[in-house]
């Protein structure tokens, strides 16, 4: 393994991101590492996102004065997450870390390099003793989790720091809790069921070893995000939209559920081939149309629907842990600016449902004016509106975050 392509991959990732690109985005900074590189690779760029706080922090205290150049700065960075937070050989970190900064400004900076990881290694717990405080999250967040979620803040902002757990939905077509339970059992893969559709897998295992996924046996789905279908309680022989429907997950839910004439909508043709790719793995059909879903002149024929899953675009905010970029490219109006899209979008929706129809808005995000503040403000709008249940599941080591309002048209 060539670690130093892997730490130079990573400083490349880590700047692109602070650069206001996405993590998901940022990865094809490592395409290039074969695939032992690359799996160390995404681990020190979710890691450092998920642990910037507490990173940049130890830095802080390791220098004198804040270093001029960027680049020696995401270096050290990805250096201190190494050592602070993976298995990998102290030794290896130090030495691959300094040659890389040999080749920065002429060599500027190598001796710096050198000097500050090995007193890292001697102070470290020195050193976290004066970090662990640090909520890894900015000061903003923290301040609105501790106004609106006061008894629940400080377990989420925990949450945030773990691994996100991988968790399958079972397809109730093709096999049940007994009969999966046994396969998963005689493939030594350790697991708990949550509900009768919903496995926790003990340790990570890639999608290519997940039994009969290819087969449509199962589908790879957060815990929060199953509750979607289950409050919507789809029926055999209804017409139902899924709007905004990319990656699918929710969509194949939704047609093991009941046989049903299903639309999804959704404005990015590369994230609805995701949908497609998903139901014919699931071996389901349906109609997936490319259009905003608010311009309805694009693809919708004016035969309204008996139910609406609106699972509207939102900062994400309840999705931190599995992607930690997310707390950093954020900014505290972010929230109020995209409830004001969502406006748009619900009302054209409410217009496509029929009378007694219902309508599921849904967001994967935390802030209330993403979810409580925008549904009081529907239903001011819309006097025809009632809603019928309100969820916000706040993260925690089960699931991530998600809000939930089904709404009833009279």
């Amino acid at each position: 393994m060539a670690l130093r392509d892997i730490q130079k991959a990573a400083v490349q990732c880590l700047m692109t991101v602070e650069q206001g690109i996405n993590l998901r985005e940022a990865l094809l900074c490592g395409k290039h590492l074969d695939t032992s590189e690359h799996a160390a690779f995404v681990d020190i760029s979710y890691g450092v996102q998920r642990f910037s706080g507490s990173l940049k922090a130890l830095l802080s205290l390791l220098l004198n004065k804040p270093l001029s150049d960027k680049t020696i700065d995401a270096l050290l960075r990805v250096a201190l997450y190494q050592l602070a937070y993976t298995q990998t050989p102290f030794y290896a970190v130090v030495n691959e870390c300094v040659a890389l900064s040999g080749k920065i400004h002429h060599g500027k900076f190598k001796n710096l390099a050198n000097a500050l990881l090995r007193r890292f290694l001697r102070e470290k717990d020195a050193l976290f003793a004066k970090v662990k405080n640090n909520p890894n999250l900015p000061d903003w967040w923290v301040k609105r989790l501790n106004q609106d979620y006061p008894d629940d803040a400080q377990t989420m902002i925990q949450a945030a720091l773990q691994h996100p757990p991988l968790t399958l939905r079972l397809n109730k077509r093709k096999t049940n809790q007994q009969n999966y339970g046994e396969i998963l059992q005689k493939n030594n893969i350790a697991h708990t069921f949550l509900s009768d559709i919903a496995v926790l897998l003990q340790n990570p295992v890639k999608v290519s070893q997940i039994p009969h996924f290819a087969d449509g046996y199962v589908s790879v789905q957060d815990l929060g995000a199953m509750r979607a279908v289950e409050i919507l309680q789809p029926k055999h022989g209804e017409k139902i939209l899924d709007a905004c429907a990319a990656p699918g997950g929710k969509t194949g839910h939704i047609l093991e559920t009941a046989d049903c004439d299903l639309t999804a909508v959704d404005i990015d043709a590369n994230r609805l081939q995701k949908v497609q790719d998903n139901l014919q793995r699931l071996n389901f059909q349906a109609a997936c149309k490319v259009a905003n879903a608010a311009d309805l002149d694009k693809w919708y024929d004016g035969e309204p629907f008996d139910a609406i899953l609106a699972d509207v675009p939102c900062t994400a905010s309840g999705t931190i842990r599995r992607n930690p970029d997310i707390k950093w490219l954020r900014r505290p109006k972010d929230a109020q600016k995209t409830a004001q899209q969502q406006v748009v979008l619900l009302d054209k929706l409410w217009g496509c449902l029929k009378q007694n129809g219902r309508m599921l808005f849904a967001t994967c995000s935390i802030f209330r004016e993403e979810n409580q503040n925008q549904v009081q403000q529907f239903l001011q709008r819309h006097q025809d509106a009632r809603c019928v249940l309100e969820e916000q599941l706040l993260p925690n080591e089960m699931r991530d975050g998600f809000y939930y309002a089904l709404l009833q048209k009279n």
